[in-house]
């Protein structure tokens, strides 16, 4: 359908019929494939404009006996069509979602002293009635989009999409959007991580909140190429290089032609027992390791990870009556004088030297790279961390799950400073979180610190958006903690679920998410959003950037594009 003049709003119908909770019944009065479930319309009723979601269309008949027959073959052709007219009609079902005043000045006297209470706030409120018979739908136009999502300005006003229908442009409230975690969700291949970046490239534009971006697959930071197409696929790096500090797991990492700024080492002394816990299932430590770390941690104290690592598993010594017995720089020796198990003790030691052998571990890193994304961080800057050939499962939740406990302790002291007049107000931080699920599963939830963010960390100004292709994976807590939610394909009924659950309206909202194009078709709803609505996303491309910062169009040759990247000519 060709995009309609934005000063033009025709009716395309009008109420016949329903309630609030059973979705209004709009007689159509134009071809039905001009309609789409999810299209947002508006319906204009004395004093009220109210604003709802298609959300199935259905053939109807007055006869069903006429309907049931081929009456082009019965009648002549004029008579045949005079008849279907007068008799089938197409129905419509639409969730009446916000409603606005349009009546007179509150400060007339015909104005109703009910409707006062809302003259506070003139935009559009929840749907608390109903329009009357025969009330005029039609398509939402332009101004209607802007009225309710806003008008884009490039800064906390971010367009990420158009209507399906007309191409009206769809917004995103940024300054909204980070008050509360998020997430996005979406099949493998359905551009979920096309558009994080889209979102995060505004949100840096923006400037009005830092972002801590763990790039699991070094997708967010450098530049690449498409798979699917080759196309270039430009990364935050590039783009905001003064406000993006790369940083790279471990010494030596590079990507490309292109050094880090920085190299992120972790000392020994930075990894807490609370650090270890949280690996629990992924190590399967046993439930004797709590009590063992803690009295490594009490009587070695910030060194007990270094102390416990230059301990020998199983070295003996014969001592003066020809017996052996454990030698003094065993495990075993150490837990007889603490009074830990030995079994329990070299089975822990043994278990740990997973991470003893991460080579970004080390004793005495060159510099303090958690010191420095913290201070980057705060400083306006956003960090993006790339884990390189580090990209288990190991050594994802370790990492990001020690950076974040450093994070919380650092915006907690802010907030306590900035309550208390000492110190400026913290600025907002977004961590970003790929492949959520590992971290936030049901049985993880509650040994990482994401959790713990989801739930309190908002009022030290600390939210998580969250990347995945497995909501219902993802601890029912965490889900319902996740004020907007935009999700792209989702093929399996227990994730359309995970992403609708705690909504209103979840039954029309389901057939929309469930037949959404497998790309580029996203539903933005939750907090976020004043109402649900299923858009065609933008591209992230180079037009993208064009009309986000304004750039000039450049010319980007596969050649040029794979020596920016370090690779051969005839690379894939």
């Amino acid at each position: 359908m060709e995009h309609q003049n934005p000063t033009q709003n025709p009716t395309i119908g009008y109420v016949i019929g329903g309630g609030l909770e059973a979705n209004l019944d709009v007689r159509l009065t134009i071809p039905p494939q001009e309609v789409q479930e999810g299209a947002f319309v508006v319906i204009d009723s004395n004093d009220w404009r109210f604003y709802g979601l298609v959300t199935d269309l259905r053939l109807t008949a007055i006869d069903e006996l006429y309907a049931n027959q081929l009456n082009s073959q019965r009648f002549a052709p004029h008579l045949a069509e005079y008849l279907n007219k007068q008799t089938l009609f197409t129905n419509l079902a639409v969730m009446p979602v916000l409603m606005k005043d349009k009546g007179p000045d509150p400060i007339s006297p015909e104005y109703p002293a009910w409707r006062r209470e809302h003259t506070d706030d003139p935009g559009p409120m929840p749907v608390k009635t109903i329009p009357i018979h025969h009330s005029s739908v039609k398509l939402a136009d332009q101004a209607d989009i802007a009225d309710i999502f806003g008008e884009e300005n490039n800064k906390e006003i971010f367009r990420v999409g158009s209507t399906r229908e007309q191409g009206h442009p769809v917004c995103l409230n940024l300054d909204k959007f980070v008050q509360r975690s998020s997430g996005i969700f979406g099949t493998t291949g359905s551009g979920k991580s096309f558009l994080a970046r889209m979102i995060l490239a505004g949100l840096m534009h923006a400037d009005h909140a830092s972002t801590l971006i763990f790039d699991m697959h070094n997708e967010y930071g450098i530049d690449s190429t498409s798979s699917d197409t080759g196309d270039a696929v430009f990364g935050l790096k590039g783009k905001f290089n003064d406000k993006v500090r790369l940083v790279g797991l471990g010494a030596g990492t590079k990507f490309g032609n292109q050094q880090p700024d920085y190299t992120l080492e972790i000392s020994h002394s930075d990894i807490t027992v609370e650090d270890v816990l949280q690996l629990t299932q992924i190590l399967n430590l046993k439930e004797t390791t709590a009590t063992t770390l803690d009295k490594l941690e009490s009587e070695f104290h910030e060194n007990w990870f270094t102390k416990f690592m230059q301990m020998n598993v199983g070295g003996i010594v014969e001592n003066e009556d020809g017996k052996t017995e454990p030698a003094p720089d065993s495990v075993a020796y150490w837990a007889r004088q603490a009074g830990i198990h030995p079994g329990a003790a070299e089975a822990l030691r043994s278990k740990l030297g997973r991470l003893f052998n991460r080579p970004y571990l080390t004793d005495a890193p060159a510099s303090n790279g958690l010191d420095a994304i913290i201070t980057s961080l705060q400083d306006k800057r956003h960090v993006v961390l790339s884990f390189g050939k580090y990209d288990n499962d190991l050594d994802y939740l370790l990492v990001t799950n020690l950076i974040t406990r450093k994070i919380r302790d650092a915006w907690e002291q802010s907030t306590e400073n900035f309550k208390s007049k000492k110190g400026p107000e913290p600025r907002p931080l977004v961590v970003v979180v790929e492949e959520a699920h590992k971290l936030l599963n049901r049985e993880m939830a509650s040994q990482t610190i994401f959790s713990t963010i989801a739930r309190e960390m908002r009022k030290y100004y600390v939210t998580l958006l969250i990347i995945d292709q497995r909501p219902s994976q993802i601890y029912d807590e965490v889900m319902s903690q996740l004020g907007t939610r935009i999700s792209g394909s989702l093929g399996d009924e227990d994730d359309i679920n995970a992403v609708l659950s705690g909504l209103p309206g979840r039954g029309g909202l389901r057939g929309m998410l469930a037949k959404l194009q497998p790309k580029e078709e996203v539903l933005m709803l939750g907090w976020g959003v004043p109402m649900p609505i299923p858009i065609r996303s933008r591209r992230y491309d180079q037009q993208f950037w064009i009309d986000l910062k304004g750039e000039e169009r450049k010319p980007q040759s596969t050649k040029q594009f794979n020596s920016l990247l370090g690779m051969d000519d005839d690379s894939d």
